[in-house]
């Protein structure tokens, strides 16, 4: 198995510096999702075709198994495939798909690959209701294909045929050599058509046997940034569904946005509108996400509520707490179980151990925190010196009163004390209270200024 991905085209008409391959639905490049796809195919040897902005390409996609191509000079689609010829073996099966048509389902092309042998080419066609700019199917008068005329080429009795060509097909690497070195540019586009094999593998007495894709959103292209934001959310609306075949609910499935992928799903999840997800993510069962939401790369154990306008990035919150709203979850925060973190609170590579509450206004960083612990609103850990960062912990059962700075590296004893207000720079003893306070003075005689009139 050979698939030849078509990756050249610079897509001029996206007025980008970006190769028209390398923009992105739900994530992930144009070509990344056609080389997902074509991956899962068995024993599939995957080429790519590239050319403008080639090593962007090939730097973004620099991860992946992939023979690389390139076709310098942009002369046609059958000029592209020509460039991988000495790649092809007479009994590969070869399957051509292109890098700017995202959406294919493995399912369409394993239907269309069934249609491939020593006497046939197989060819993935669409029915159209306006298939301006797409090749027509031409067949006889027993319906089987001759040949394929693209649009500008075609008379206006053809001009009418609604079966458009998708440029998907598959057939027998002995075959398509001998096509490919037959092809000409003689055509108003002077451009090698790979479409021409068509009516060389109808002359050599071959069948071509078509199928069609389940919908037309699958073999559409990204032309322009319309096009691109059309399948962004087609694209959203298949993820949505398929969460909610999975029994999650959705406020409203328009306005969700899967930019990734999920190694877990509970039960009796609610997420409400314009919630995004990336990365990697786990939802335990009961998990409420409130709206405006973004997570990515985390853990969401059961029964967990997330608030409204909550950033959670590479993070793990435990069963029974509750986040937000208007909280952010850094990378390597863990958070065991019940705990509460409220508006405003920013945590950072820290642990904090089951029923503490940090409910207002804090940041807590590079910090250790114990069980049952309660941070009063305003309190930061000062983990950061300018150029090293250290380490604050606090121990099981401590009271932090609002508005204090805890200065690390420093430890905050079992069950300790810390009055509002406090800037604490040395450990604070178990089970007693420690602040630091200037003493209050009231001034006689003192008046208010007054702003003078011009």
């Amino acid at each position: 198995m050979k698939t030849i991905i078509l990756a050249a085209g610079e897509g001029s008409r996206m007025y980008s510096k970006l190769p028209k391959v390398l923009h992105k639905i739900a994530g992930k490049t144009l070509l990344e999702h056609v080389y997902n796809t074509s991956s899962q195919l068995k024993n599939n040897h995957i080429i790519v075709i590239y050319g403008h902005g080639g090593q962007q390409v090939k730097t973004q996609l620099s991860t992946f198994k992939i023979n690389w191509m390139e076709q310098v000079q942009q002369l046609g689609t059958g000029h592209a495939v020509q460039q991988a010829k000495a790649e092809i073996n007479d009994d590969d099966t070869v399957l051509i798909l292109y890098g700017d048509v995202p959406l294919l389902k493995k399912s369409t092309i394993q239907k269309l690959l069934t249609n491939v042998n020593a006497k046939t080419l197989a060819l993935l066609t669409v029915v159209l209701e306006n298939p301006i700019g797409y090749g027509r199917i031409i067949r006889d008068s027993e319906f089987k294909v001759i040949k394929i005329v693209e649009q500008k080429d075609a008379t206006v009795s053809e001009l009418q045929i609604n079966e458009a060509n998708t440029g998907i097909l598959a057939v027998e690497g002995k075959h398509l050599k001998n096509w490919l070195s037959q092809l000409s540019n003689n055509n108003s586009q002077q451009e090698y058509y790979l479409t021409d094999i068509i009516e060389m593998a109808v002359a050599d007495g071959l069948q071509i046997k078509t199928s069609q894709p389940e919908t037309v959103d699958e073999v559409l292209g990204v032309n322009n940034r319309q096009q691109l934001s059309y399948l962004e959310r087609i694209y959203q609306l298949e993820q949505a569904s398929i969460l909610m075949n999975a029994g999650i609910t959705l406020r409203d499935p328009a306005r969700i946005d899967i930019r990734g992928e999920f190694s877990n799903l509970g039960q009796d999840i609610v997420i409400d509108i314009n919630v995004i997800f990336e990365g990697k993510n786990s939802l335990g069962d009961n998990v409420i996400i409130g709206a405006n939401t973004l997570i990515k790369d985390s853990v969401i154990e059961a029964d967990v509520e997330i608030l409204a306008n909550c950033i959670i990035e590479n993070a793990i919150v435990g069963k029974g707490s509750r986040v937000g709203p208007f909280a952010r979850l850094r990378p390597q925060a863990e958070l065991a179980d019940n705990v509460h973190i409220g508006n405003f609170v920013e945590i950072k590579k820290s642990t904090i151990a089951a029923g503490s509450k940090i409910n207002h206004l804090s940041y807590i960083g590079d910090s250790i925190i114990g069980s049952c612990v309660n941070i009063g609103a305003g309190t930061i850990t000062c983990n950061y010196d300018g150029v090293n960062k250290f380490q604050t912990i606090i121990k099981d059962g401590a009271f932090i009163g609002s508005n204090s700075q805890l200065v690390a590296p420093v430890t905050i004893g079992k069950n300790a004390t810390i009055g509002a207000g406090s800037a604490i720079t040395k450990n604070a003893v178990a089970n007693k209270l420690t602040l630091t306070r200037a003493k209050q003075i009231t001034l006689d005689g003192w008046q208010r200024p007054i702003k003078k009139n011009h």
